[in-house]
């Protein structure tokens, strides 16, 4: 997992509510293998027609297309659990979105996944938004290590994140990479353990 630790970047301000993941990654495009396909994936049916020309849709205005930052309305990610809304996100380029509450499991696929789920309160992603719209293309700082958000006008936002979250995202540990981090002391248990209870593996010799 790529490793997030400090970004400055164009933010993209979506000021809708309730931006489900049904929207993120419709679900036709569920069983599409993770991977640069995702890019178009996002947002899809508000971005293309049927016959895939562009819409008038945020993410595919010029300032917007190199976003890497999203600054959202309340419970984002939303709806079901497709960890390909997440996927989705990553592919097109979003490495971080800021929302005033994001869907629990949402929030923690995008975290497994390199993407920083930002909590701020309502006024400050108002704020920051107001910000956005006034600027287009304008840039945001999201300093992971010193969990703080320096907006466009260059004030500083702190955030709270959970330490074990924040570690692996300034690491870059999956679940896997994070689990091989104890492997001398899993190896060592299952040693002890054969030891003390051998006729558990008696059948297995």
């Amino acid at each position: 997992m790529q490793p997030f630790t400090t970004l400055s970047a164009i933010a993209a301000p979506i000021d809708e509510p309730n931006v489900d993941t049904n929207q993120l990654c419709p679900t036709r495009f569920n069983k599409v293998p993770c991977g640069p396909e995702h890019a178009r994936i996002l947002f899809h049916d508000r971005r293309f027609t049927l016959d895939g020309a562009e819409k008038d849709f945020i993410l595919n205005r010029a300032p917007y297309r190199r976003a890497q930052i999203i600054v959202a309305d309340r419970n984002w990610g939303c709806g079901s659990s497709r960890e390909s809304a997440v996927y989705a996100l990553y592919e097109f380029g979003i490495r971080c979105v800021i929302a005033p509450s994001f869907g629990d499991i949402h929030a923690n696929n995008c975290s497994k996944n390199g993407l920083l789920p930002v909590v701020l309160t309502d006024a400050e992603c108002a704020a920051i938004r107001r910000q956005l719209h006034e600027r287009p293309g304008a840039t945001v700082t999201v300093d992971l290590a010193a969990q703080a958000v320096t907006d466009a006008e260059g004030k500083v936002h702190r955030f709270d994140i959970h330490p074990v979250r924040r570690k692996c995202l300034l690491e870059g540990l999956d679940d896997i990479a994070r689990t091989r981090q104890y492997a001398e002391k899993i190896e060592g248990f299952e040693e002890a353990y054969r030891r003390e209870r051998p006729w558990l593996y008696d059948r297995f010799s």
